[in-house]
């Protein structure tokens, strides 16, 4: 079993990556504006005239900030009730593993593809919040 330092360092780490990965599509975004010459007085305005990927990068970028409160708030849960389990160190791997090809998956306009990673993100959050419970059940 992994030492209970690894799987914190793991959970707390995975939180900063996670945070990492929100931002990643929003650098297709930002070349997707500078093809369409980026105003900075407005540059929401300029969402219609961005190419699709880039508007698919935008969604994906605010999909990151759903899925990344839930992540957190599961990571956290996590750490604070001492989770001592490689189902907890998988959970947050595939999560984050998730996550990136959602993005990857969302740009490229694989709709089938995106939503199993969806599913395999949201599992990995499922997974850290039932850890939780039953680590504080069972300590109770």
């Amino acid at each position: 079993m992994l030492s209970q330092l690894s799987v914190s360092f793991i959970l707390l780490a995975s939180i900063v990556a996670a945070a990492v990965l929100v931002y990643l599509p929003f650098l297709v975004v930002a070349y997707g504006r500078q093809q369409v010459g980026y105003d900075t007085a407005a540059p929401r305005a300029m969402f219609d005239k961005l190419p699709d990927y880039a508007k698919r990068a935008t969604w994906a970028h605010q999909n990151g900030f759903e899925s990344f409160m839930l992540f957190a708030a599961a990571a956290l849960m996590a750490y604070v009730t001492g989770v001592n389990s490689s189902f907890a160190v998988v959970a947050a791997s595939a999560y984050l593993i998730a996550r990136l090809l959602f993005s990857v998956f969302y740009i490229l306009n694989v709709p089938l593809a995106r939503s199993l990673m969806f599913g395999i993100g949201s599992l990995g959050i499922g997974t850290l919040m039932v850890l939780s419970l039953s680590q504080q059940f069972g300590n109770g």
